[in-house]
């Protein structure tokens, strides 16, 4: 298979100033590969977007139903989210209801993502805490599970803790990769993150969405109907993993990661998708995931409207003036 290699674009005046290489695998419910740029191959970190996989142990093992978790409460369990004042109160929301607290969340604290939500926070006097990182939702989740079997919540993050170990275990089965040869290392938040190829993390997606397709009482469905139907707590204002499930009524659900990592699953199309800007860099992420998908044909004209924003966006510089263009600057290849 040759690799023709694949950039986002930084042009400035009439020089292509900077150049961010992509790879990325579509494939079906099956996992054959149906399109791609780059590698498809490419080995890399699932990230923050294997989050719903890491949820789906709640739905599954009782926790969420024992608990009364509402959508709007799993999908944050599911979520990078931006840290605005619904997402804080849905994650203590959770906490007081497993009988948590905030001290027990073993990530950092980070400013939120959502600038005004930061800057409320700096006009109060207030520094940011655990529960404004974005992983805090998953962290939440991830105590929930551990408070319904029994565990204990210390060192929930661990690889040996049993949380971890279940979630282990649900990284394989919707990779097809065995557990025991699972690549991998500490997450920004502090737990276990995954080594996969993209094609392996676009298989786990396009089963995801095809699981819950075919049966309505499923946690893949009760996971992928959260997300979709409450796409504003798995990301945020303004965010592509929002944007792209509203847009698109829920037919896609989306889900990005740090380092460039951007994952999607179909469920009408039955395809999964899986997307790396290989220098992690975040301005790169949206004009690759909107144009792979128009070269596809996975979004309509319409839709690809609404995800203008996302697609070719200005520079400007200090003074706000428009001084380049990021854009992508590629073509997909087909199978067959």
């Amino acid at each position: 298979m040759a690799n023709r290699r694949a950039f986002v674009e930084l042009q400035r005046g009439d020089v292509v100033e900077s150049r961010h290489s992509v790879s990325a695998a579509l494939v079906d419910a099956q996992g054959q590969l149906m399109a791609w740029v780059g590698d498809p191959e490419l080995l890399t970190y699932f990230r923050s977007a294997a989050k719903p996989f890491q949820a789906l142990p709640l739905v599954d093992d009782g926790a969420a139903d024992a608990f009364g978790f509402s959508e709007a409460e799993l999908a944050i369990c599911c979520a990078s989210h931006s840290g605005e004042p619904a997402h804080v109160r849905t994650v203590r929301s959770i906490l007081g209801r497993i009988g948590c607290g905030e001290e027990d969340l073993e990530c950092g604290a980070h400013p939120p993502f959502h600038q005004p939500s930061a800057e409320a926070l700096r006009a109060e006097g207030r520094a940011p805490s655990r529960i404004h990182n974005n992983c805090s939702g998953k962290h939440s989740g991830m105590l929930a599970w551990a408070r319904h079997a029994g565990k204990k919540t210390v060192g929930y993050p661990r690889a040996d803790h049993p949380v971890q170990r279940r979630i282990r275990r649900e990284i394989a089965r919707w990779t097809g990769n065995p557990a025991d040869e699972l690549g991998t290392a500490i997450d920004g938040c502090g737990v276990i993150t995954y080594a996969q190829p993209l094609n392996s993390m676009a298989t786990a997606f396009a089963r995801l969405v095809a699981a819950a397709d075919h049966d309505s009482g499923s946690p893949a469905y009760r996971v992928t109907r959260a997300m979709t139907g409450e796409p504003y707590y798995v990301a945020g204002t303004g965010r592509l993993s929002t944007q792209l499930m509203e847009t698109t009524d829920g037919r896609i659900l989306a889900k990005g990661g740090a380092e460039g990592v951007f994952c999607a699953g179909d469920s009408v199309g039955g395809w999964g998708l899986a997307l790396k800007v290989e220098d992690g860099r975040k301005r790169g992420v949206g004009p690759a995931v909107i144009e792979f998908m128009a070269q596809a044909e996975l979004l309509d004209e319409s839709e690809l409207g609404r995800l203008e924003d996302h697609h070719v966006r200005s520079l400007t510089n200090t003074r706000g003036e428009v001084v380049g263009m990021i854009r992508p600057a590629f073509r997909i290849e087909r199978s067959g």
